[in-house]
């Protein structure tokens, strides 16, 4: 049996590793990844609008993995519209980035649930293999925070380098063209952030549980006999 600050301490790192798995969950079927502002460019110009005016031209969108939407702003008030990635949009993305994304969280989702179980494996019994010990719940907490990082990563790509809010905005917009004021990633990238440091906590917590602190031995005082004491 481990003992018990052994055992608090993979407790802890399981619940962490459940918890990673919600928030990955969550942040996946949550539509609000990005947001941002988008001007009608083509609508101000044709009126030659000034600083005052853009206001009426500039509109909002959010999205995230599977769907969004928008609220078009081109001069005659705000049209609302929603949007779903699949199985239209994404041609008009770059397809093997954007599935990517989705199969290195799902893959995360997969290592928290195996971390999880390995977690609570330490906490219950001491394993007799090494890889069922502290040594597999390390590697399955970094690929499961590994897979997290590579998700954000290609994520932050697609939205920089790839201008994913610009090709979306402008998805079926044969008459206006929009163009990208203002960007911002929300709550719910952010949570996949808080799931790769979850793993990395839990790596942490599982280092300091091989730590083998010394034991506190008290010395005993030497009993001196001699032959007066054996007499009496």
């Amino acid at each position: 049996m481990p003992g018990c600050f052994k055992k608090t301490l993979f407790a802890l790192a399981s619940l962490i590793s459940f918890l990673s798995f919600i928030l990955i969950v969550v942040s996946m079927g949550t539509p609000k990844w990005m947001t941002g502002k988008i001007l009608c460019k083509t609508g101000a110009d044709l009126v030659n609008a000034t600083d005052p005016e853009l206001v009426k031209f500039i509109g909002e969108i959010y999205y995230g993995l599977f769907r969004g939407g928008k609220i078009r702003q081109c001069g005659l008030g705000g049209r609302r519209s929603k949007f779903t990635i699949f199985p239209h949009m994404v041609k008009k993305l770059n397809t093997g980035l954007h599935v990517m994304i989705i199969m290195f969280l799902c893959m995360a989702i997969f290592f928290s649930l195996v971390s999880f179980g390995f977690c609570v494996l330490n906490s219950i019994k001491v394993p007799y293999r090494a890889i069922n010990g502290p040594a597999g719940a390390c590697l399955w907490n970094f690929l499961a925070g590994g897979f997290v990082v590579l998700a954000v990563t290609s994520f932050m790509a697609a939205v920089k380098l790839h201008h994913l809010t610009e090709r979306i905005a402008n998805f079926r917009e044969n008459v206006f063209q929009f163009v990208i004021l203002e960007e911002r990633f929300e709550d719910c990238f952010w949570i996949c952030v808080a799931s790769a440091t979850a793993h990395a906590v839990n790596l942490l917590l599982i280092a300091i549980s091989g730590i083998h602190f010394p034991k506190i031995k008290t010395k005993t005082e030497e009993v001196n006999v001699t032959a007066e004491d054996i007499m009496y």
